[in-house]
């Protein structure tokens, strides 16, 4: 198990996934205010949503990178001739990933916040939002790679799975940062998040065994 993900980590990084996720997060938050202008307390007022939005098409990119080209090369036969439990190797695929994207969309995240003026309360809270949802992302991300893979225009149709599927992490991320209610909103952001990571590596797996057939 932490031999794939050492070698999923490796895959990703060397192959400018992080780099690639990273920089497209930054242009978001970078081009928001040129589009809204120069209103500092409005920046501030939706800069949290923004970093969320920009986070969930951010982990959106390298879907089409995840499981196909593995699957084309019949690394996932192997492990079935092996008898390793695909759903292991998904599980292995997910923390992986995440370990492999989130650290560094958290980091960069700090620098969204000043381009978007956000004060500390807000990046705290926003930090705290994205370490408990990412790993829904990640999980999220897996699934539909391996659901779309070897589909013509797979990146297009993977779009079209994840963005509705990701909408409750997306509510309740930017729901965190409501003063109010921003205690529920975590706690029910957590429960997705665990209910995705919890289920996606059963049903990759079952995509890739379909695949496979």
């Amino acid at each position: 198990m932490i031999a794939l993900i050492r070698r999923d980590v490796r895959r990703f990084v060397a192959g400018g996934g992080t780099t690639l996720v990273v920089v497209f997060f930054l242009l978001v938050a970078t081009l928001f205010p040129f589009a809204v202008g120069p209103d500092s307390a409005l920046l501030a007022r939706v800069g949290g949503g923004v970093i969320w939005t920009a986070a969930l098409l951010a982990a959106l990119l390298p879907v089409e990178r995840l499981i196909a080209p593995d699957l084309e090369a019949g690394l996932f036969d192997q492990f079935a001739v092996r008898r390793v439990p695909l759903a292991m190797v998904m599980g292995a695929r997910i923390a992986a990933h995440w370990i492999a994207f989130a650290p560094a969309l958290m980091a960069a995240a700090v620098i969204a916040a000043g381009l978007l003026g956000l004060p500390g309360p807000v990046l705290l809270a926003v930090e705290t939002g994205l370490l408990i949802g990412t790993p829904g992302l990640a999980a999220l991300a897996v699934a539909t790679a391996a659901l779309t893979a070897g589909l013509r225009g797979a990146g297009a149709v993977a779009g079209l799975v994840m963005l509705p599927l990701a909408i409750p992490l997306l509510i309740f991320g930017a729901g965190g940062l409501d003063g109010a209610g921003a205690a529920g909103a975590l706690k029910l952001l957590g429960a997705v998040s665990l209910l995705l990571v919890a289920g996606a590596p059963f049903v990759a797996a079952a995509a890739i065994r379909a695949g496979m057939d």
